[in-house]
């Protein structure tokens, strides 16, 4: 095929497809012809590409059979409906859904972070595995409150949600296992309950209690939702129920994606609190105040607005509309 010859005959019909893809109001003869354009420059695009695949005018084609494909087919641009549908209907569906897994890991995680700050406070060798008598003092009376204080606020607070939200990531992603939540969620209770032993031994729990509330209601909250969805997607291999276990296993993680998403917002939160609250010359009162704050915030966003959604029939999944075709199951 003549290249040059082609592009001589066409052109003027796709500079008027061009001119009406400009156009930001079309009478009903335009509507009419833009279509006709429009197939008529696809037959033209599919020509080229089979005969003379020439990269400039395939650019070419491309690009405006796009503009047209938009006006002919219609675009769909991501609404604020659909922002706020996602975070007043889907997330909170999300969190309701896990509620009981996350009070499960609540208790889990006080039961072993407490008798395991017990046992290390009561047993002195355990105590002089952390490290010398000097450098638990050190720990216990300068670093443990210099830790919330030693960087900018700003880039205290972006530190903590990233390491925060790479905490939740994997207890999500590694739900499947079974493991990988449950075993972050022990090193984290071993760690903070290792802490508190530390600083117990030199009477200064209340410097403990002081830093670790205001943010880590919340922040411990958080890792708990994680974890409780990293074991909700394994109980759903093991226990599929009337679905497909690929089924189940597609439902279930889409949803706790859109879990993933919201809890990267709470995260944010708590770094917040933790950059500027918890290091604040605000009385101790007044911070865990704060973190109990929004804690409750976190439960009523979670309950009120979730249950509303799961009576619904919202699980925190894609619309109806985005899934996938399934094969109907019997129950």
């Amino acid at each position: 095929m003549d290249v040059d010859a082609f592009v001589a005959v066409r052109s003027a019909r796709w500079e008027r497809l061009a001119q009406l893809t400009r156009q930001r109001h079309l009478s009903g003869p335009e509507a009419d012809e833009l279509v006709a354009l429009y197939q008529a420059t696809a037959t033209d695009y599919s020509r080229v590409r089979t005969s003379a695949p020439d990269p400039a005018l395939i650019s070419r084609l491309s690009a405006l059979l796009g503009r047209g494909r938009s006006l002919v087919a219609g675009a769909h641009e991501p609404a604020w409906s659909d922002v706020v549908r996602f975070f007043v209907v889907s997330v909170p569906a999300a969190f309701y859904r896990v509620r009981w897994w996350t009070v499960a890991t609540m208790v889990a995680f006080l039961v072993v972070g407490v008798v395991s700050g017990w046992w290390t406070y009561s047993h002195p060798e355990l105590l002089a595995e952390v490290g010398t008598f000097s450098e638990r003092q050190q720990y216990a009376e300068r670093a443990f409150e210099a830790y919330y204080s030693e960087h900018p606020a700003g880039d205290f607070a972006t530190m903590v949600w990233t390491n925060n939200a790479w905490i939740a990531a994997r207890a999500i992603g590694l739900g499947i296992t079974g493991i990988g939540p449950i075993y972050l969620l022990v090193m984290n209770a071993l760690s903070v309950g290792t802490a508190g032993a530390v600083l117990a031994e030199f009477d200064m729990l209340h410097v403990f209690f002081g830093l670790i509330l205001p943010h880590g209601l919340l922040e411990l909250t958080s890792i708990f939702v994680a974890c409780a969805a990293g074991l909700k997607i394994f109980w759903t291999w093991v226990r599929p129920g009337p679905r497909t276990r690929s089924r189940a296993l597609a439902e279930e993680g889409r949803a706790m994606v859109t879990l993933a998403i919201g809890l990267a917002v709470v995260l944010l939160v708590c770094g917040v609190v933790e950059g500027y609250v918890t290091p604040s010359s605000l009385p101790t009162g007044v911070k865990i105040a704060i973190g109990a704050l929004v804690l409750a915030g976190y439960w009523v966003y979670t309950l009120v607005l979730g249950r509303a959604a799961v009576r619904d029939g919202e699980t925190g999944d894609v619309r109806r509309e985005h899934r996938e075709d399934t094969v109907a199951t019997a129950d």
